[in-house]
């Protein structure tokens, strides 16, 4: 079984204008140490979850990366 970077199912058009609410760079997909979606910072330590296909992304709620 192969692993699947797009994780998140957010929309195509909706992925390519995310961006960091605190450094403004890129989100990545990616999966949380539990395996639940979240979407990485390229630019900070920030991994920001998704709940049903909805990113949360929330600064005071982020996880920080180690």
């Amino acid at each position: 079984m192969g692993q699947d970077r797009r994780v998140t199912a957010i929309e195509p058009w909706l992925r390519e204008i995310l961006r960091c609410p605190s450094c403004h760079s890129t989100l990545v997909d990616d999966q949380g140490p539990d395996g639940t979606p979240e979407l990485q910072c390229t630019g900070c330590a920030l991994a920001y979850r998704v709940d049903d296909g909805i990113p949360v992304l929330l600064v005071d709620e982020a996880r920080t990366r180690s």
